[in-house]
C-alpha cells in the first residue's frame, strides 16, 4: 500500500480551505496545475474523491469533510510542535478531558474540576457537557478521562467502569425574599401550597426529593421544571418558585443569586462522582479533584458502597481515611 504524502495532504488542506484550486496556489506560491496533480495522486492513495465541482466552485465529498478534520489536527499539531522547538522554555500542555452530566449543577461542577488546573505539572482542561449515557460512551472510547455526574455508573450501561464517591450533602430549600415573605407557618409545613421549581426527571435527586414530600405529606404546587439547574435558580432568583440546591454551596447559592434559605432537608442527600475506567485514581488530576471535593466542598464522604450486580460496573474503595460522623449518616438509606 502507497505512503501517505503529506505535501500531497498540505495542498488538500489549503484547497479545502480556501474554497478554491486558483487561491490555493496564491497562497502555496505554486501552479494551479502543479496542485491539481498533486490532488489527484492523494485520491489515488486513499481511493476516493476528496472534491467535485460545485458551480464555479470546488466542495468536499463526505471523505473529503473526514480527511480535512485529520488534515486540521495534523498539521495544528505540526504547528505547536515548531513553536516548541524554537522556544525551548516551552512545556506541552497534557489535556485533560472531563465529561460533565448535564444534571450537575455547573456551580459544584466548576468547584469539583478546578483544582485541576492548579497542578505543578499543568494541563489543558477540556470539558464536555451532555447526557450521561453519552459521556459514559465516550469515555469507553478513551475520548474523556473522567466522567462527574450525581449518580453511579448505570447497570444498564455496557461501559467497563468504577464509580468513585466524591461526595454528598443534604438539602436546603432556597427562596427570593419576595416570596419567603408570602409563607405561611413553619418550615417543612410551609412549602404546602407553595409555588416551586422541580430539577428534571433526569436528576437524580428529583425522586428522593418527591418521596420526601410524600413521606412528609407536604404538597407543594410544582409550578415549572428544568433539566438545566443553572436556569432552575435563574427562575428561583426571579420569585417564581422555592428549589433545591445542595446545603455544601448554600453560601455560593445565596450570593449568587439573591435568593435565603427556607429550611434544611437532612434525610436528602444530593451525590456526587467520579467514573473512570480505572479502579483506584491514580491520574494526578483526578486525583486533586477528588481531594478538593471532599476536602473542601463536601468534606463528608461515606464508605464505599458494595459493587453493582453486574460486574462490569463497581463503585471502587475510597482510599482516604473516614471521617467520623453522626448517626444519620450511619443509618441506612431507602434512596441509596
Amino acid at each position: 500500500m502507497a505512503s501517505l504524502n503529506f505535501k500531497h495532504l498540505r495542498y488538500f488542506w489549503a484547497v479545502a480551505r480556501s474554497g478554491s484550486i486558483a487561491r490555493a496556489s496564491e497562497q502555496l506560491h505554486v501552479t494551479p496545475q502543479s496542485i491539481s496533480v498533486q490532488l489527484r495522486d492523494l485520491e489515488q492513495v486513499i481511493g476516493a474523491e476528496l472534491l467535485r465541482r460545485a458551480g464555479r466552485g470546488l466542495e468536499l465529498t463526505e471523505t473529503g469533510r473526514r480527511i480535512l478534520g485529520y488534515a486540521d489536527e495534523i498539521f495544528s499539531l505540526g504547528d505547536e510542535l515548531l513553536e516548541v522547538a524554537r522556544d525551548q522554555s516551552m512545556r506541552k500542555l497534557l489535556p485533560f478531558m472531563v465529561g460533565i452530566a448535564d444534571s450537575v449543577p455547573k456551580s459544584v461542577a466548576y468547584r469539583v474540576v478546578e483544582p485541576a488546573m492548579r497542578l505543578q505539572e499543568p494541563v489543558r482542561l477540556i470539558c464536555r457537557e451532555g447526557r450521561l449515557t453519552t459521556l459514559l460512551a465516550d469515555l469507553a472510547v478513551h475520548r474523556l478521562d473522567i466522567v462527574i455526574a450525581d449518580r453511579p455508573m448505570p447497570t444498564e450501561v455496557n461501559v467497563r467502569g468504577y464509580s468513585h464517591l466524591l461526595g454528598e450533602s443534604d438539602l436546603t430549600i432556597f427562596g427570593a425574599p419576595q416570596l419567603i415573605k408570602s409563607l405561611r407557618g413553619k418550615f417543612p409545613a410551609s412549602l404546602t401550597d407553595t409555588p416551586f421549581l422541580m430539577p428534571g426527571e433526569g436528576v437524580a435527586v428529583r425522586a428522593r426529593l418527591m418521596q420526601w414530600f410524600e413521606d412528609q405529606d407536604l404538597h407543594p404546587r410544582i409550578v415549572g421544571e428544568f433539566d438545566d439547574i443553572a436556569l432552575l435558580k435563574a427562575f428561583g432568583q426571579g420569585g417564581a418558585g422555592l428549589f433545591a440546591a445542595p446545603t455544601a454551596i448554600s453560601g455560593y447559592v445565596c450570593a449568587q443569586y439573591g435568593v435565603h434559605p427556607v429550611g434544611k432537608i437532612e434525610s436528602v442527600v444530593e451525590q456526587l462522582y467520579a467514573i473512570t475506567t480505572e479502579r483506584r485514581l491514580k491520574h494526578p488530576a483526578t486525583v486533586a479533584m477528588s481531594q478538593a471535593a471532599q476536602q473542601d466542598l463536601f468534606g463528608n464522604v461515606r464508605g464505599s458502597v458494595q459493587p453493582a450486580s453486574n460486574s462490569r460496573h463497581r463503585t471502587a474503595p475510597d482510599p482516604t481515611p473516614k471521617k467520623t460522623v453522626g448517626a444519620r449518616r450511619v443509618k441506612k438509606r431507602a434512596d441509596t
